[in-house]
């Protein structure tokens, strides 16, 4: 299992971006999607976006070094901020989409119609295909980017989507496919949702990218009828003494806060560690708040502005963390 290939890739294909945002968007639009299209479990349900066009690399090119292009882009990312990377990588990838002229709509929400006026659900991305356009009508995109960690050791148990569980294992990749496949992807058959709809709905498909992360040392394939797409991008987790195991002495670290964990890693030299610097900052993390947290393992370019460069990511878990997953994978596999 090679945990590089995809940081190598990206590297290689993106060398002149550094802007953290549009690095993060190439990495959307480039990545390879995390489910497969045409495994039969998702019964032709998977949106992707396909081989990214020369068009659409140029066109990242200029968002990079066009002055109006990129204010554009900093100014939309700029309206209403989140601090949650779901609501990220949405405005990300509505940016594109307009920018493309295919989306219709985007966060349009439905709502009861009685005097309580709940919201009943979200339709993610509106949006022009030749599906559509033959129907005079619009595909309804569910747009997800999950990070999940496999909480496993008996084989068993590690072909089962729940046993991919969210760092704070209060999701899992079955749950959530779940809830697309038997709930958001259904909110145009609502009746409410006719009063919002500006067109028929005539497809409805989840668009899902993230990075799953395998314990570390850990050699797995997973079985395809799992519906996972065999070139994902892949981490690892472990605990803070394993990182060990994976230094070279010449390594650099850096901890990725929650908005940077979609695109490789490039950041200043100065913001590396050495794997003593990083476990202590580990220590001092873990102390305060018992999540994992997201670790990039670099090297350091050299040139007028000296670089790090991400060669492999993983998240390093607090004491107790596996034996928690442990129980919450247990009961999600009761519960189906």
């Amino acid at each position: 299992m090679d945990l590089t290939k995809h940081q190598a890739r990206f590297h290689q294909r993106w060398p002149a971006l550094r802007d953290p945002h549009v690095r993060a968007l190439a990495w959307l639009l480039y990545a390879p999607d995390l489910l497969a299209p045409d495994a039969a479990c998702w019964e032709a349900r998977i949106a992707t976006l396909g081989q990214l066009s020369p068009e659409v690399a140029g066109w990242l090119h200029d968002l990079q070094y066009d002055p109006i292009l990129n204010e554009a882009l900093h100014a939309h990312m700029a309206q209403q901020p989140s601090g949650r990377l779901g609501r990220y990588a949405e405005k990300l990838l509505g940016f594109y989409l307009r920018q493309q002229d295919c989306l219709v709509a985007a966060n349009l929400q439905v709502r009861n119609q009685g005097a309580t006026r709940e919201t009943l659900g979200e339709f993610d991305f509106l949006v022009r295909s030749p599906d559509a356009e033959s129907d005079a009508g619009v595909v309804h995109w569910e747009f997800a980017t999950k990070f999940y960690l496999l909480q496993a050791r008996d084989a068993s148990i590690q072909a089962q989507a729940d046993a991919f569980v969210g760092p704070n294992l209060a999701d899992s990749l079955g749950r959530k496919m779940r809830k697309i496949m038997q709930q958001q992807l259904r909110l145009s058959e609502h009746p409410a949702a006719q009063a919002v709809l500006p067109a028929p709905v005539v497809a409805a498909r989840a668009l899902v990218k993230g990075w799953l992360f395998y314990p570390l040392g850990v050699e797995l394939t997973l079985p395809p009828a799992m519906g996972i797409n065999a070139d994902h991008c892949r981490g690892f987790w472990c605990d803070a003494p394993s990182l060990q195991t994976i230094d070279d002495g010449a390594a650099c670290y850096a901890l990725l806060p929650r908005l940077s964990w979609l695109a490789p890693a490039r950041l200043p030299a100065a913001e590396g560690m050495s794997l003593a610097q990083l476990r202590g900052r580990l220590e001092e993390r873990f102390h305060a708040d018992d999540s994992p947290v997201m670790v990039a393992q670099c090297r350091l370019k050299e040139g007028a502005e000296p670089e790090l460069l991400e060669v492999r990511r993983g998240f390093v878990v607090p004491p107790q963390w596996e034996a928690r997953a442990a129980t919450t994978v247990q009961h999600a596999i009761v519960q189906v």
